[in-house]
């Protein structure tokens, strides 16, 4: 499932070809996604507006309109939204798709149908914080994301510090590759309970939070099968992981084998002697 880097670089591949651009018409598969998508909705607040802006909150890439109102896109397990040309050949899985006043079209494809699409009127936007993130927690980049924050949300917490940093409402987009990644740099076991991580531990794991989805958005994200940016190409961080899916293989810090165990239901990879706390 594509992270919070992925859907950042999507966002940011997007934006120059999206932004001061109008919508001339809107085609759709008939399809539902994940839930039914409101396709007349989407139609009747998207057809004839200008796109502008592209931003991203948490797992979510938000298209604006002029009038104000919101298109808000998931992309589940498999899904893609990305430019392409007017002439080019719409591929099989492909659900919505909108041509621009500049001869782009901008196409959502999804294999698997996981993702969503939802339209906001204007006054539905101005609440979303409210409604559709109402449970989402700060982002990883802003001010309220601190070592304090956490060490407050993780006291008479049991949970692992993996699971703590992979809820929703703690913190948003870190999936498994991404918590697994940083807890390695933050030489954290991701078996150790939340609430007894000290202050010095969390102020190192936001910082390398901080530092391994930088690195990601640089390299174009994560492509382990099917991720492509909005250009169609994939990311490479990928050949920079540590730990995430090398279990049996050598730490490349200290030579001891990287381990692999479930927890809470999710594969997690670490060094046994670089996270020994």
């Amino acid at each position: 499932m594509p992270e919070l880097p992925e859907v950042e670089v999507v966002t940011q591949g997007l934006r120059p070809h999206l932004v001061g651009k109008k919508i001339v018409s809107f085609w759709h598969s008939g399809k539902p996604l994940r839930y039914p998508v409101p396709f007349g909705k989407i139609k009747q607040e998207m057809l004839e507006k200008t796109i502008t802006t592209v931003t991203r909150r948490a797992k979510f890439l938000q298209i604006t309109l002029d009038s104000g109102a919101e298109l808000i896109i998931h992309l589940g397990m498999t899904g893609n939204l990305g430019f392409f040309g007017k002439k080019s050949r719409r591929k099989p899985h492909t659900h919505l798709e909108w041509d621009l006043d500049n001869g782009k079209v901008l196409r959502y494809q999804d294999v698997r149908r996981f993702g969503s699409a939802k339209m906001l009127t204007a006054a539905e936007a101005k609440n979303k914080e409210k409604t559709i993130f109402c449970n989402v927690g700060p982002e990883p980049f802003s001010p309220a994301f601190t070592a304090t924050y956490l060490q407050t949300r993780a006291k008479k917490r049991s949970i692992s510090v993996k699971q703590f940093l992979m809820t929703n409402q703690i913190v948003c987009g870190i999936g498994n590759i991404y918590a697994n990644e940083s807890l390695f740099h933050a030489g954290i076991n991701p078996r150790t309970p939340a609430k007894n991580l000290s202050q010095q531990q969390w102020s190192f794991l936001v910082q390398k939070i901080r530092d391994v989805l930088t690195h990601a958005i640089e390299c174009g994200g994560s492509t382990i099968s099917d991720f492509l940016n909005a250009g169609q190409k994939s990311g490479y961080f990928q050949i920079n992981f540590a730990v995430y899916g090398k279990n049996g293989q050598k730490c490349s810090h200290c030579q001891a084998i990287i381990e692999k165990q479930v927890i809470a239901g999710r594969a997690s990879y670490y060094c046994p002697q670089c996270q020994k706390r």
